[in-house]
């Protein structure tokens, strides 16, 4: 059958729904929400994303006045209220609230609830539950092993052990079932935790429907709490313990089934904080941390370089830098000030005109753009909602290149004033927190560092092109070394870093048009392109597959490689 789609809620429009203006409760296509926010009527109403959007009060009517719809709050006595109720009697000197922004936050709690139970509880429950049946297999593998053990002993003294071979099976076998028996207990504990966050979720996804409006406001609404994973402990296991042969012992010679004197632990279970990153993006490790730390130990710097795919970028006359953002969406320059937001099929998303030209925007841990505006020396930032505010405010100092960290958020700048250059670090919320002008011994680090980037072990790797090297210093400032290439023609221009701590640079312009890889430690390792490939570099990035994308100063159009294997 075929799916239905949302529909933009314009009149006459029928084109898929996007976007939803919280103000007016509509839902809106790309295109009308272009011209929503155009409108002079509409055009400070915040759009924000389908998903993301305010639930609409629904209309309910006043038990006292019926002619009129409830839509405030009285925050002492927690019932809703029309707008003649507040000046009653009985709601005098009380605190108001706007009704449709406490049913917000309610419908927001229940979608928040929904998502802890989705992405910690029931994965972490089921992920116990699949642990004890890893046991249960390791169980059953430990006592075949102490059974064949036993069976070794007892042919060796042949028809005078056949008894105690008996004997001593037997006592495995009750082993083996006793500790089956409190596997299957734990098992049927989480079995009925499981039935328990289910009926939970159906709970509070009945909490968001219009129908049950009044129950958000009840205090068996105020007291929900998720209740405990139930603890359990792994078993230990036992194991054989061979004795010697001897006529007059028989029992003792076969060895004896016991449990080592160890303390049962008890089953890991994550904490909240940790699923919690799942939710939204932190300086914490994510899942997809620790998938990329188990990819690492698998990569390693391919022998040939493979193409993976081409996309171009509308609206851009070259692709001098380029931003990776969520959901294969891609921001992109040129050398003109023309900054774009596409996705991978060359579908353009947002235009703007920018004063920058080199490596000038980054994508932070929240998912929004930051760009610098050398002209006005300050840091612009566009939400996801696509909407612009000025972020960072440099002084006298003019802003080139900006990076965000994928370690920790904090923004690394590089700037110039007249003939000076430094890199300056902010914290995420725009707080400056570090300079980095000199090395240790009084002298100038930079020049032009119009692109930057920050490598897995903190490095500041900064490409200066007037200096004509890559500049990395520690994450405390400290100088650690220059790359000014293989030979005399080095114009070091986009540069980014991957998973295994490669430097990938771009030596091009009046040079051989190669990206040069280095490592960590400023060692030269391989050219990834060769100039009889036709390919001049110029911005480059890598994704979370570890590809690299490459843009060009002679074309729109970004090639995707793959360089690790």
């Amino acid at each position: 059958m075929a799916q239905h789609y949302l529909v933009c809620g314009t009149e006459d429009c029928k084109r898929n729904c996007q976007f939803y203006c919280n103000p007016c409760h509509q839902r809106l296509c790309e295109r009308c929400r272009d011209e929503h926010q155009e409108s002079p009527d509409t055009k400070d109403h915040e759009v924000v994303p389908y998903k993301q959007r305010k639930p609409q009060l629904p209309e309910e009517k006043c038990n006292l006045h019926p002619k009129r719809n409830v839509d405030i709050l009285c925050k002492d006595c927690n019932v809703p209220l029309c707008a003649k109720c507040i000046f009653m009697k009985e709601h005098t000197g009380h605190q108001l609230d706007d009704l449709e922004e406490k049913y917000a936050e309610k419908v927001a709690f229940c979608r928040s609830e929904i998502s802890k139970i989705q992405v910690y509880y029931l994965s972490t429950s089921q992920g116990l539950k699949k642990e004890i049946k890893e046991d249960v297999m390791e169980i059953k593998k430990i006592m075949d092993e102490i059974r064949n053990s036993i069976r070794a002993e007892a042919d060796s003294l042949k028809e005078l052990v056949d008894k105690v071979t008996s004997d001593k099976l037997e006592e495995a076998n009750k082993i083996e079932e006793t500790l089956l028996k409190t596997l299957n207990t734990q098992e049927k504990a989480y079995e009925d935790y499981t039935e328990y966050l289910e009926k939970l979720l159906r709970e509070l996804h009945s909490y968001k429907s219009v129908a049950n409006f009044k129950i958000v406001f009840s205090d068996d609404f105020e007291n929900l709490k998720i209740q405990s994973i139930p603890e359990t402990t792994q078993p230990v296991l036992p194991v054989f313990t061979a004795g010697q042969f001897c006529k007059d012992d028989v029992s003792k010679l076969l060895g004896s089934v016991n449990f080592p004197n160890t303390k049962p632990d008890n089953r890991r279970i994550k904490p909240m904080e940790t699923a919690s990153t799942q939710l939204k993006l932190t300086g914490k490790q994510t899942r997809r941390d620790v998938e990329k730390s188990d990819v690492k130990q698998t990569l390693s710097l391919s022998s040939s370089v493979t193409k993976v795919r081409e996309y171009t970028v509308p609206g851009v006359d070259n692709v001098y830098h380029i931003s990776l953002g969520k959901s294969d969406r891609v921001w992109a320059s040129d050398n003109t000030g023309n900054l774009v937001h596409t996705d991978l099929k060359g579908n353009q998303l947002q235009k703007i005109k920018t004063s920058g030209t080199d490596g000038y925007h980054t994508v932070t841990q929240d998912g929004d753009l930051i760009y610098t505006d050398r002209k006005n020396k300050v840091i612009n930032k566009i939400k996801q909602n696509n909407t612009i505010t000025e972020f960072i405010k440099t002084g006298d100092w003019e802003p080139i290149s900006i990076h965000s960290s994928h370690i920790n958020g904090d923004i690394l700048v590089g700037m110039k004033k007249g003939g000076e250059a430094k890199v300056t670090r902010y914290n995420k919320t725009g707080k400056e927190i570090q300079n980095i002008q000199r090395d240790n011994k009084g002298r100038e680090l930079y020049r032009y560092p119009h692109y930057i980037t920050e490598n897995i072990n903190g490095d500041i790797c900064t490409s200066d092109f007037n200096k004509r090297a890559v500049v990395v210093v520690n994450k405390s400032g400290q100088h650690r070394f220059s790359y000014t290439g293989r030979g005399s023609e080095f114009w070091p221009l986009g540069i980014c870093t991957d998973l295994l701590g490669h430097i990938v640079v771009c030596n091009g312009l009046y040079a051989n048009n190669t990206p040069d890889i280095i490592d960590q430690d400023g060692q030269f390792l391989s050219l990834l392109l060769t100039p009889q490939q036709g390919i001049r570099p110029y911005g480059v990035c890598v994704d979370d597959e570890n590809n690299l994308h490459v843009g060009q100063y002679n074309t729109n159009t970004v090639t995707v490689y793959k360089y690790l294997q």
